[in-house]
């Protein structure tokens, strides 16, 4: 789930810089809710699809390979 209160200010910038400004009978608010519910409606395909490949016949040497190798390119991530 998306923070709300970050997508406004994201929403907000963007449009700045855009020069776009919000019509007056749409609701911020509103635009922000529904701008979340299609981002994570495609997020929610999007990890779908992506489990979908990286699990494929759960190839668990491919996923050993993949785990040694972001382990060694973000190390941070693991500590």
């Amino acid at each position: 789930m998306l923070d709300r209160d970050v997508v406004r200010d994201f929403l907000e910038d963007k449009f700045e810089e855009a020069q776009i400004e919000l019509p007056e009978n749409i609701k911020l608010d509103a635009l922000v809710e529904t701008f979340c519910l299609y981002v994570e409606n495609d997020y929610y395909e999007w990890l779908n699809d992506n489990y979908k490949s990286f699990f494929e016949g759960s190839d668990w040497s491919w996923i050993r390979g993949k785990i040694r190798k972001y382990q060694n390119e973000y190390k941070e991530n693991f500590a």
